[in-house]
Order: C-alpha cells, then sequence, then structure tokens
C-alpha cells in the first residue's frame, strides 16, 4: 500500500523529535560530566544510550522501508513500461528512433 505525503511527514517529524532529545540528552550528560555527580551521570548516561539504540533502530528501519518502497516503485516503473511497449510496438520503436536521433545530433556537436 502506497504511503501518503502526510504519513511521510509525520515520520520526519518524529525523526526530528528524536534527533533533538538525543542532542538534549548529550547535552545534560556533557553538563553532569563536568559537575561529577556520579549517580546523575549514570543516568544521564543511561537514557542517552537508550534514546540512541531507539533513533538508530528507527533509522534502520526507515531506511530498510525506503528501500523496499523504492525497489517496489522502480519493479511497477518497468512493468508498466514494458506493458505499453508490448501494446503499441510501432509507436515504442518510433520513440526510440527519435530518441537516437537526438542524442546523436547531440554527439555530432562535439
Amino acid at each position: 500500500m502506497p504511503r501518503t505525503s502526510s504519513d511521510s511527514s509525520s515520520r520526519t517529524e518524529q525523526l526530528q523529535d528524536d534527533l533533538r532529545h538525543l542532542s538534549d540528552t548529550v547535552e545534560e550528560l556533557v553538563d553532569a560530566t563536568a559537575k561529577d555527580a556520579s549517580s546523575e551521570m549514570q543516568d544521564l548516561h543511561k537514557r542517552a544510550e537508550k534514546r540512541l539504540k531507539d533513533t538508530r533502530e528507527r533509522l534502520e528501519a526507515r531506511g530498510e522501508q525506503l528501500y523496499t518502497d523504492t525497489r517496489e516503485s522502480l519493479t511497477q516503473q518497468a512493468d508498466c513500461c514494458d506493458r505499453y511497449v508490448r501494446d503499441n510496438p510501432w509507436t515504442s520503436i518510433g520513440i526510440g528512433a527519435a530518441a537516437g536521433v537526438v542524442v546523436g545530433m547531440l554527439l555530432g556537436r562535439r
């Protein structure tokens, strides 16, 4: 099922929020390290690790989904093109010949 732009937008916003939270937690960790409060530092360190792990998992999942969606889209486009060529062979030959002439003219200008 195709994804909508609003679905993509909400996922992008979620990722931005995750990155913002990660950045805030890392800043807190740096501040806590400067104070050298060991229990506070350990708590912040655990939170930073968890958020980093969660964000990394989301990024990996999103990357895999983008790869899958792109592959499916390209397959659908290739199938559509194949169907068109089979349904309209002479038109396809004409388009290919015209494209060849244009490319030949462009290369001949060198």
